[in-house]
C-alpha cells in the first residue's frame, strides 16, 4: 500500500512544493489549509506522516502536534518553522514533533526528514521478548529501570535532542546507544565523544574536520565528528567540560545544521541527532558563567535521568551475574559466582562509581578468588574516600567512613587513583573513567596529591 502524507499549510505555493516533492518520493498526499481541516482529515483517514506549518489561520501548528500526540501517537509529525526561529523549533520538539524544517524549505533536507519519518512510522512494534544479544540492553527489573526503558522507546521515535543526566558510571552512553539503536537512524553511525578528553586547541578540527595543510600538523584530511556521524547520532559525553568558545560554535552547528571545516570556505550541511550527557549540574555552570544558557536549552529539549546504582539495589544481583559472565568471556576464565555473604555485602555498598565501579570490583575479585566462588574478602571493599564528581575541591566520605580524618582520606584517595592508573597503564583518560570522575577532576587530584 502506498504511504499517505498529510500536508498542512495555508500558503498554496508551499503546499504545492511539498506535494510535488513527496509525490516524486512515491507518497500519496492530502492537503489542508487550516487546523480545522487537518483535524477533520485525521479523523477520517490514516497517514504515515504529517507536515504542518507553525502559523495557520486558526491557530498554531503546535496545537496539531499536541492533538496528534494524544489521538495518533504513532504518527510522526514535522513542523515547518520560519528561518531562525529557534524557539518555535524547540517548543515543537518538546511537544512531541518528530523533527522540524525551516523556510525556505530545502528539498534535500526535506527528503531526508521524510525518509527518516517513514522508517519510524513503518517500523514494526518491538516484540515482547528479550532483545537480541547484539543490541545494547539495560539489565534490571526495578521500577526505575522499567521507566527508563519506557522513556528510551519513546525518545527513539523522534529526532529531538536529548540530554542525559546521571552520575559517572551509571550507563549514560548505554542509554544513548539504545535510543539510537531503536530509532530510524539505527543503520547509520553512532559516534561518541568525551568532550573533556579532547585537547582545547584541537576541538574545532575534531568536531568539524579540516583540510590537509590547513594548519601545522594537518597532514591529511579529517572529516570530523559531525560528518562522521552524518545521518546518525553524535553523542556528546561530559558536554559540561566544553570551553565557552567551543560552545558558541556547537550552538551554531546545531541551530543551522551546517558546519565549516577548518580551511573550508563554504559551509557543509550535516544531518545528525544530538544526544548529550553530563554528571555535572549545568544550571550551576550557567550561574557561574561557564556554560551558555542558549546552548543548554538547545541540548536539553528532552531530559532523561539515569538512576544511581544505590537507588536500584534490587538490580545488583542480576547485574553482578551479567557482569561476571562478561568478565569470564573477556578473559577466558571459568564462570565465577558470588557467595551469599559476598552478594549481601555488594547490595549494602553505596557504589559511588556506580555500575562501572561494580564491574571493576568484580573483575578484581574474579582474578583474586581462590576458586570459582567469590567470597566477601575477595571483594576488598575497604572504607575509603568517596570521590564526588560534583565537587572538584574536596572528597566526601561514604557512610562507613568517619569524619575529620583528612590524612587517612587523602591516603585512601591516593591509593585508589594509583590503582586506577596502574590498571590502565597510566592512561589518564581511562583511569578517570574507572574512578567515575572527569578527566579535568583527575588532573586536579594528581596535582593536589603530588602524583606524577
Amino acid at each position: 500500500m502506498t504511504a499517505r502524507a498529510l500536508i498542512v499549510d495555508d500558503e498554496a505555493d508551499i503546499r504545492a512544493l511539498l506535494e510535488i516533492t513527496l509525490s516524486r518520493m512515491g507518497l500519496e498526499t492530502q492537503a489542508a489549509a487550516s487546523l480545522d481541516e487537518a483535524r477533520h482529515a485525521l479523523a477520517s483517514n490514516s497517514y504515515a506522516l504529517c507536515l504542518t506549518d507553525m502559523r495557520l489561520p486558526d491557530g498554531l501548528g503546535i496545537e496539531l502536534v499536541r492533538d496528534i500526540q494524544i489521538h495518533h501517537p504513532d504518527l510522526p509529525v514535522a513542523v515547518i518553522t520560519a528561518y531562525g526561529n529557534a524557539e518555535d523549533a524547540v517548543e515543537s520538539l518538546k511537544s512531541g514533533a518528530f523533527d522540524f524544517v525551516t523556510k525556505p524549505v530545502d528539498i534535500s533536507t526535506l527528503r531526508r526528514l521524510v525518509n527518516s519519518a517513514l522508517q519510524t512510522s513503518q517500523a514494526p512494534a518491538p516484540p515482547q521478548v528479550e532483545a537480541a544479544t547484539d543490541q545494547p540492553q539495560l539489565t534490571g527489573e526495578t521500577p526505575a529501570v522499567e521507566e527508563l526503558r519506557r522513556m528510551i522507546a519513546k525518545l527513539a521515535r523522534n529526532q529531538a535532542p536529548v540530554h542525559i543526566r546521571g552520575e559517572s558510571g551509571t550507563g549514560k552512553e548505554l542509554v544513548a546507544k539504545m535510543i539510537h539503536a531503536q530509532g530510524s537512524r539505527a543503520e547509520k553511525p553512532f559516534v561518541p565523544v568525551n568532550c573533556g578528553a579532547v585537547p582545547t586547541e584541537l576541538m574545532e578540527s575534531e568536531f568539524f574536520g579540516h583540510n590537509k595543510g590547513s594548519f601545522t600538523g594537518a597532514v591529511a584530511d579529517n572529516p570530523g565528528l559531525f560528518r562522521s556521524a552524518d545521518g546518525g547520532t553524535l553523542f556528546l559525553d561530559e558536554v559540561g567540560d566544553l570551553p565557552i568558545h567551543m560552545q558558541v560554535k556547537l550552538l551554531r552547528a546545531i541551530q543551522e545544521r551546517k558546519i565549516r571545516p577548518v580551511g573550508h570556505s563554504q559551509e557543509i550541511d550535516v544531518d545528525v541527532r544530538i544526544i548529550s550527557a553530563t554528571h555535572r549540574d549545568l544550571q550551576q555552570l550557567i550561574a557561574q558563567g561557564q556554560f551558555r544558557e542558549d546552548l543548554y536549552y538547545r541540548l536539553n529539549v528532552i531530559e532523561i535521568d539515569v538512576p544511581a546504582l544505590r537507588d536500584r539495589r534490587a538490580d545488583i544481583p542480576t547485574l553482578a551475574k551479567t557482569l561476571l559472565t562478561r568478565i569470564s568471556e573477556r578473559h577466558g576464565l571459568p564462570q565465577s559466582e558470588l557467595s551469599q555473604d559476598a552478594l549481601r555485602t555488594l547490595v549494602s555498598y553505596d557504589f559511588p562509581g556506580n555500575i562501572r565501579e561494580l564491574e571493576n570490583i568484580l573483575e578484581r575479585a574474579a582474578a583474586l578468588a581462590e576458586n570459582e566462588q567469590i567470597e566477601t574478602t575477595d571483594l576488598r571493599l575497604q572504607p575509603s574516600a568517596r570521590i564526588d564528581p560534583a565537587n572538584e575541591e574536596e572528597p566526601t566520605t561514604t557512610k562507613s567512613q568517619p569524619a575529620n580524618i583528612d590524612d587517612s582520606l587523602a591516603q585512601a584517595e591516593k591509593a585508589r587513583i594509583i590503582d586506577a592508573l596502574e590498571r590502565t597503564r597510566y592512561n589518564k583518560t581511562r583511569a578517570a573513567e574507572l574512578l567515575g570522575i572527569s578527566f579535568r577532576s583527575l588532573r586536579y587530584r594528581l596535582k593536589k596529591l603530588g602524583i606524577d
